[in-house]
This record gives C-alpha cells, structure tokens and sequence, in this order.
C-alpha cells in the first residue's frame, strides 16, 4: 500500500463511519428486530431433514452456518488481500454482499418463506463479518499506536450512535404503524430490513472514497495459492509468540460467550421473560447507549490499569451475567443486566482490538493476514458459542441452561488470561505514550 499519512482526522472519520454503517445490521438484523420477527414468524418445533429443532435453537444454528462459511473464507481472502493489495476491493464485495442481502430480507413475509429469510440472512451475516477482517485491518495502518484504543474505541461508538438513530425510526414504525399509513403487522419489520441494506451500503460509499486505495501488484502467479502460502507464514509466526497465542486462545473462549448472549440477548427476553415490544425497545436502547460509554470507558481504564486487567474485570463482569440471567426472573433484574452487558459489549470489543494491534508488529507486511486470524478464531468462536447455545436449548428446551454453559467459556478464558504475558503489549503502548 502507499505512503499513509497517520493520525488523519478525515481518514479516520471515514474509518470510524464504516462502524456506524455496518453497525446498523449489527443492531438491528442481528439484536433487536430480525430474531423476535424470525421468532414470531415461525412455529416453535420445526422439522428439518428428519429432525425437530425449536426456533431458537434453528436461529442459533443460522448464526453458526454464517460464521462457518467466513471462518473458511476468511484466511483465503485476506491472504490474498495481502499479497494482491485488494484490501479495499474485498471489503466492497462484503459490504455489497451484506447490504443487498439485508435488502432481500424484504421478501421473508411469513412461516411459507422461512428459507428464503433464512438464506438471506445467512448471506447478510457473511458479509457483514467478511468486512470485519478488512475493515479492522486499517486500524494500524491510519494511526499512530498510541491511538489504537481511542480510535478503536470511536468507531465503536459512531457504530451505536448510528444504528440507533436507524433502530428508533424502525421501531417507530413496528409500534406506531397507524403513523405511516401501514396495516399489516409484519410491514414495518420487512421496511426495517431494506433501510438498513440502504443505510450500510450508503455510508460505506463515503469511507470507500476516504479510505487509503488499494496498490495495483501486477503479478501473474496463482493468488489463490500465495493467499494459502501467507496465511501459512503467519501461523508459523504465531507459533513462536507464545503471549500472542495465549492472548488469542483467551479471546476465542470469552468471544464466544460475548457474541452468542448479543445474539440471543432478544430472544431470551422475548420467550423466557415475555417482554412486550415496547418493552424490548428499552433494552435495545440501554444495551446501545450504555455501550456508547462503556467502550470509551474502558478505553480509559486500559490506559490507566492496562489491557490485561482492563480485559479480566470485563470477562468476570461477563460471568456474573450469565450466572444472573439463568436465575432472573424479574424483568427489572433483567432490565439491570441489560445495563451490564451494555457497558461491557462495547468496550472488551474495541480493547481487544486495539490489544491485539499493539501485539502485532508494527513493520509487517502481512497485517491483513495477522488480522484474518484474529477474525477467524472470533467467528469460529460465534460458532461454537451458538453451537453450543442451541444444543443446550435444544436438548433442555429450556433458554436458562444455554445462557448457564455460556458460562464455561469465560471461566476457560480467565484462567488462560490470567497466564498470559502482556508486557510486550504494555511495553510498546509505553513507549509510545510514555506511560507504563
């Protein structure tokens, strides 16, 4: 890639606008509107290939297909990300790919498309979490270390602000349809599911034109088996940084419990609790807005404390959610776990991200590579989570025993963490900053 400028201000508004793009499938596909319509719209035991599953468990068997799917392409596509200079190009693609699928979710309008919903939220899925990896990667190439938590922490933050500005239209229209002329109950959810294709794909265009471009490498070899070769180079340097490993082992495991409950946080409140509309709006906005202060308070505490402590408080603030959720039974417990998971979300996500930024050397010319599998393990982690989430669900039919086995992933990750050595991550954020 060519000559970058650092620390930018435009450049990195345009990075931070992507967050607040995507988010918009984040929140309302994935959290608030698409699971309780998926539920609503479908019978409670569905019989697939021979076998029963509920709906809940079906929905979180989707997620896991989705992860699947990019979890293997992943690694292909960022190698060659980095070998061919098309960063920018196959971040367009996902972003095509996901907001076009949002749109066809237009189409699912009842129990007899179920498949159709289905497929197409698979594919939203895929090319909201393909675009993650590239989008990611150009956090250490726009700034300054330094700035990693800060500006990670902002395009967190832009993502809340804008999904939520788009949630609260939509849930204008699911509660007050009468306002905007629309009869039919299922009108406003489908009108929800193609603004938002719009809204990604239309401010992912502004960052498109901001962000640095692609360098055009002419070469005439087999791209496809150089994006291989890569991924191989950096697995093998992963195996001699040892702190870095542990690290990413420690992200896997409470990464799967972390997306699964923000994947299912909805459906839980809806079928276990009964909360009404109305009231699953209050939990939607204290998840989002809480989330908008969590992640620059977090950022604040690593700054002060360090990303490993920073890191192990939000993990054991993570178990007492899930220990609590198995036992509430009050909706306003619920509303105050809500709160928690909130100023949580937000923060073990963007210092994650800047952690793993400060890990990775700064000279690497494969740092889409070294990005892709940080991203892999996170989605193969959503993979096991939901996996495990429905099984539980499935077998129990109960949703209380799946949030309690969730529970197990951020135990196994406390005890890697607590072995992990981050001083090369403190170091280098030391020396940049000046602080220790």
């Amino acid at each position: 890639m060519a000559e970058i400028i650092k620390n930018d201000k435009r450049i990195i508004n345009a990075w931070a606008l992507f967050d607040w793009a995507n988010s918009a499938y984040a929140l309302v596909i994935s959290t608030a509107i698409f699971p309780v319509y998926f539920i609503k719209n479908t019978p409670d035991i569905i019989d697939l290939l021979g076998l029963t599953f509920t709906n809940t468990s079906l929905y979180s068997f989707s997620v896991a297909f989705s992860y699947i799917l990019i979890a293997i392409l992943s690694p292909i596509l960022s190698g060659i990300a980095d070998y061919t200079g098309k960063r920018m190009f196959f971040l367009k693609v996902f972003t095509f790919m996901g907001s076009l699928a949002c749109m066809a979710m237009w189409f699912f309008s009842g129990e007899s498309h179920i498949w159709l919903g289905t497929s197409a939220f698979i594919l939203a899925t895929v090319g909201f979490a393909g675009g993650i990896v590239f989008y990611n990667s150009y956090l250490p190439l726009i700034v300054t270390e330094d700035r990693y938590d800060s500006v990670s922490a902002k395009g967190f933050a832009a993502g809340y602000v804008g999904s939520v500005i788009l949630l609260l239209f939509i849930l204008s229209m699911v509660l007050k349809p009468d306002w905007y002329g629309i009869v039919d109950d299922r009108m406003p959810a489908r009108i929800g599911f193609v603004l938002v294709g719009i809204w990604w794909l239309g401010f992912a265009l502004i960052t498109f034109k901001y962000l640095p471009k692609d360098d055009k490498i002419s070469n005439n070899e087999n791209v496809l088996k150089k994006g291989f070769q890569e991924i191989k180079k950096v697995a093998g340097e992963l195996r001699t940084k040892r702190n870095v490993g542990k690290f990413l082992m420690a992200f896997f495991f409470y990464s799967a419990g972390v997306q699964t409950i923000i994947y299912l946080a909805t459906p839980f409140a809806e079928k276990i609790l009964k909360f009404e509309p109305s009231e699953m709006i209050i939990i939607v906005i204290v998840l989002q807005l809480v989330g908008i202060v969590g992640a620059f308070l977090f950022a604040a505490v690593s700054d002060r404390i360090g990303n490993k402590l920073a890191i192990v408080l939000m993990v054991i603030i993570w178990l007492f959610i899930c220990i609590s959720a198995h036992f509430c039974n009050d909706k306003t417990l619920f509303y105050i776990i809500a709160a928690a998971v909130g100023m949580v979300m937000g923060g073990i996500q963007s210092v994650s991200r800047s952690t793993y930024s400060k890990m990775i050397d700064d000279d690497s010319p494969d740092v889409t590579s070294y990005f892709s599998f940080y991203d892999v393990l996170y989605k193969v982690a959503i993979v096991a989570g939901t996996m495990a989430f429905g099984i539980v669900d499935n077998l129990t039919g109960d949703m209380r025993y799946s949030v309690l086995a969730l529970a197990v992933f951020f135990l196994i990750s406390l005890f890697i963490l607590f072995k992990t050595d981050f001083k090369k991550a403190m170091a280098k954020s030391a020396l940049s900053t000046g602080t220790s």
